[in-house]
């Protein structure tokens, strides 16, 4: 089915991203970093508002809900059941396996916890594409503010079990200090030094590097690789339980 996504800046490096149904005209926003510039993309795209798809609570992802309610009152607002409270106002509260829609498009909700504990992504089977919000970034992760390493770990593993094809739309332009990071940790990856340089020139060209796919990042991605023997090695941790492995990675990560 087609599908029209649009994606520019909000805030200092939050993605605004729009996705359209062409044959209903339906419209949504993926989290609400800030009512203006996606009222600006809306207008410039001639597209009306009919939904908010919130991934999680966090300021910098739903402090322009209210900006866009003003504009387009009947936009409906989803999220996760589990941070309804925290976010509050949601017209359709959903957890693991719910279905939602955008006119004609059907996506389905995977509960993701760990950056916080009510995290969901959502999912477009028939588009190839999933909306990641802070858990999977282009060669990163969230931080794990709210559950345990281990928790984090497990949401990446259902998000890099999704087909090799799918198109992974993260929440910040994070992925150049990523591509440094994940070099430190497997700097003889050829396909992690191609895609780190594919990078840098985007960015030189004041380009987005999003998005990516999950073929890539199961390549690139050293938090999605905490199994594999040479990722294993480059910290000391050969042979040890992957979550274990994981938690180290984004240790590391914290204090780079």
């Amino acid at each position: 089915m087609a599908v029209s996504i649009h994606q520019f800046l909000c805030l200092k490096d939050n993605f605004g991203v729009l996705v359209h149904d062409p044959r209903t005209g339906a419209t949504a926003a993926i989290d609400a970093p800030e009512a203006a510039p996606i009222l600006a993309a809306l207008a410039a795209k001639d597209w009306e508002l009919s939904d908010i798809l919130i991934t999680h609570h966090h300021a910098d992802h739903v402090q322009g809900i209210a900006g866009l309610k003003r504009t387009f009152p009947h936009a409906r607002v989803v999220g996760p059941r589990k941070e309804a409270v925290a976010i509050g106002g949601l017209d359709i509260a959903v957890s693991e396996g719910d279905r939602v829609a955008i006119g004609a498009l059907e996506g389905r909700v995977i509960e993701v916890p760990g950056h916080t504990s009510g995290h969901v992504a959502y999912w477009f089977e028939e588009e190839e594409i999933a909306f990641s919000g802070d858990t999977l970034f282009a060669m990163g992760c969230g931080r794990g503010f709210e559950e345990p390493a281990a928790v984090l770990y497990r949401s990446l593993m259902k998000l890099a079990a999704l087909p090799p094809q799918t198109k992974i739309y993260c929440g910040h332009e994070y992925t150049m200090a990523n591509a440094r990071f994940a070099l430190t940790i497997d700097p003889d990856n050829a396909t992690l030094k191609k895609r780190a340089q594919e990078v840098a020139d985007l960015r030189a060209a004041d380009a987005f590097t999003l998005p990516t796919t999950i073929a890539i990042e199961l390549e690139t991605n050293p938090f999605l690789r905490a199994g594999d023997p040479e990722v294993q090695a480059a910290i000391g941790m050969r042979g040890a339980d992957p979550a274990a492995v994981f938690a180290a990675l984004r240790e590391r990560k914290n204090r780079a």
